[in-house]
């Protein structure tokens, strides 16, 4: 048995969960997530104790995959709707810096040109100063996706650390050619 899985989810106060014909649905304070569980698990709410339990049909290799996998999404949602989700990014490097301008995202990252990144609908980006960004919505996935899509428009570099990275992300840095003399 799936020990994410069989572990139930505790719904908060001010969150209302809703399960119908294989969908799951969470709205919260800060709005409304809904996802399509798969066929081989089944999603349960149960009001008097506030929890969502998952349990699947058998024991065959999807469906204990997918058996943590919905918990674990269940959960996600549920965090989602009521607290959000946060990453945050720095650009480092002289001359670099990032702004925003109605929905888009300009970065100024050591190209001939500016790079413009639309922003999704459903996500709050903002800039605190030149030099950081943060991404803030209630769903994890495409929170963590834009992040990564910022960050791949330039990678940093392990010579000068120069480029977009996560908050506290360590860049291994290479010594370059000057050792080896």
């Amino acid at each position: 048995m799936s020990r994410i899985g069989k572990a139930p989810v505790s719904i908060p106060k001010g969150v209302k969960a809703a399960v119908s014909g294989g969908a799951l649905t969470v709205e919260g304070p800060l709005g409304k997530l809904e996802h399509t569980v798969h066929p081989s698990v089944a999603i349960a709410f149960d009001s008097a104790a506030n929890v969502l339990t998952v349990t699947r049909d058998g024991d065959g290799r999807l469906a204990r995959s997918i058996h943590g996998l919905t918990r674990a999404l269940a959960a996600n949602m549920v965090e989602g709707v009521s607290k959000g989700f946060e990453k945050k990014l720095e650009i480092v490097g002289v001359g670099y810096l990032a702004a925003i301008q109605k929905n888009m995202l300009q970065l100024r990252v050591g190209f001939a040109n500016e790079l413009q990144v639309t922003i999704p609908p459903e996500l709050s980006v903002t800039c605190p100063d030149q030099t950081h960004i943060t991404i803030k919505g209630i769903d994890k996935q495409l929170v963590g996706q834009f992040a990564a899509e910022v960050r791949s428009l330039r990678k940093p570099e392990p010579y000068k650390g120069k480029g977009i990275r996560y908050e506290n992300e360590q860049v291994r840095r290479k010594a370059g050619k000057a050792v080896t003399k």
